[in-house]
């Protein structure tokens, strides 16, 4: 099972702009193990009720909140962990993730709108998945799953009402698992 704490923070969320893709930040974080999501920008109680409904079905222990101060929640960070911010302008993810330590807790930064300087500076690590135009979601997806070295596909989550039976063919979904 994944021991390290890794949360994701959202940065800049706007509502009408980025519900689809923030949902998407928070579904992948989920299935990729981190732990939360702390999203900055505007607040959304619609997008928090769905991803909260999502957990009570599919199980986890997983939580989303809000926070306006996106330079307070990378502080408090640097403080206990190390900060990750995704970003085609870094270092490439093959010649740095090595370099992340895996027994500190670990905040990832991924941006909405354009992401200030400062968020560079404040950064223990900037990391990039390839120096191309591509989504904050694959980004995120790719760092996690080398962070955890695809261990995060294998495990189960706790408390969950429903789960994916695989198929080769069609779609199968079991309601009520024990």
């Amino acid at each position: 099972m994944i021991k390290q704490k890794v949360c994701v923070l959202r940065l800049g969320h706007r509502v009408e702009r980025d519900k689809r893709a923030t949902m998407h930040i928070f579904l992948t974080a989920r299935a990729f193990s981190a732990s939360e999501v702390v999203y900055s920008g505007q607040r959304d109680p619609e997008l928090e009720k769905r991803i909260e409904a999502v957990v009570d079905r599919w199980g986890g222990a997983f939580k989303v909140s809000f926070e306006k101060n996106w330079k307070r929640v990378i502080e408090d960070w640097r403080r206990k962990g190390l900060v990750c911010h995704l970003t085609m302008y870094g270092i490439n993810i093959d010649d740095c993730l090595d370099m992340v330590p895996r027994d500190k807790e670990i905040l990832v930064i991924v941006g909405s709108e354009k992401v200030p300087k400062e968020v560079f500076q404040l950064a223990n690590y900037n990391i990039a998945i390839g120096d191309q135009p591509h989504s904050e979601i694959a980004a995120l997806a790719i760092f996690l799953d080398r962070l955890f070295r695809g261990k995060e596909l294998k495990g189960k989550f706790k408390g969950a009402k429903m789960r994916v039976v695989p198929q080769e063919k069609g779609k199968k979904v079991v309601q009520n698992v024990p």
